[in-house]
């Protein structure tokens, strides 16, 4: 089993947006589930302005709030949607604090957003992906980061298993899939990547959502159980972890981890 972070979830929680009409509101509700997920035992992965939406960054909410940082139970997302003296203070302070573990990605852009250039990390390519994200994180911090890559089973496999063994080998010591309906042998291969996998579990019962999210055409007759979708995973892949994405902080969580921690 993947005991990457001492347990095998991994609960995703976002920041509030900047343009959230009533922030103090929201701050109290980040501030009571990153609390119920750490009780839980799980990770809190914090997302960096998903969708291409502009929130507030994990660092600063976290410091705002005055809220524990537990570096075995944080993995903040870094994406390439920055300025470079934001990306190095974001990369310093979390540094400084002991918080090790990033999921680095490409990220999704947006109007409000500015993009790293190959010439703000010095390196001779035409767009900053995530794989030199990487590199640069490797350069600047050297064995400072845990980082983790994204994995999409949804592109062409051939393609996707390639740019995860080139992120491997720029530094990636953990791979986070897309949300996986059931069984998936793409998926499934990632077992023999030798880095711990975690495979998505879309908690939504909104499936339309999650075609929109992979570029997908919803299938309007398709009936969709997050719960049972999560032990179908839980039961196929034995050897990964888990990442909940859009779990619902409202309901009853009692009984959904079937894993030890």
């Amino acid at each position: 089993m993947n005991t990457l972070f001492g347990t095998p979830y991994l609960i995703e929680l976002l920041t509030p947006k900047q343009d959230d009409a009533d922030f103090e509101a929201r701050l109290e509700v980040f501030a009571e589930r990153y609390q119920r997920i750490l009780d839980t035992g799980a990770v809190v992965s914090i997302p960096d302005n998903p969708m291409g939406n502009v929130h507030f960054t994990a660092l600063e909410v976290m410091d705002f709030l005055d809220l524990p940082m537990d570096p075995k139970r944080t993995l903040l997302h870094l994406n390439s949607f920055h300025l470079k003296s934001d990306m190095d203070a974001f990369l310093r302070t979390a540094a400084d604090n002991g918080l090790k573990n990033l999921l680095v990605i490409s990220g999704d852009g947006g109007p409000r957003l500015p993009r790293l250039e190959p010439s703000d990390v010095q390196f001779d390519v035409q767009t900053v992906t995530s794989i030199v994200l990487l590199r640069y994180i490797e350069r600047e911090f050297p064995g400072i980061f845990n980082c983790g890559v994204a994995f999409n089973q949804y592109e062409p496999p051939e393609h996707e298993l390639e740019r995860l063994t080139q992120k491997i080998d720029a530094g990636a010591r953990f791979a986070i899939t897309q949300p996986v309906l059931g069984t998936d042998p793409t998926v499934a291969s990632l077992k023999d990547f030798g880095v711990p996998v975690f495979a998505g579990a879309w908690m939504s019962k909104r499936i339309d959502l999650l075609m929109q999210c992979v570029d997908r055409e919803p299938d309007p007759n398709m009936a969709y159980n997050p719960d049972e979708n999560l032990a179908l995973l839980d039961r196929t892949y034995p050897e990964f972890g888990l990442y909940l994405a859009l779990l619902g902080f409202k309901r009853d969580w009692t009984g959904l981890f079937a894993r030890a921690g």
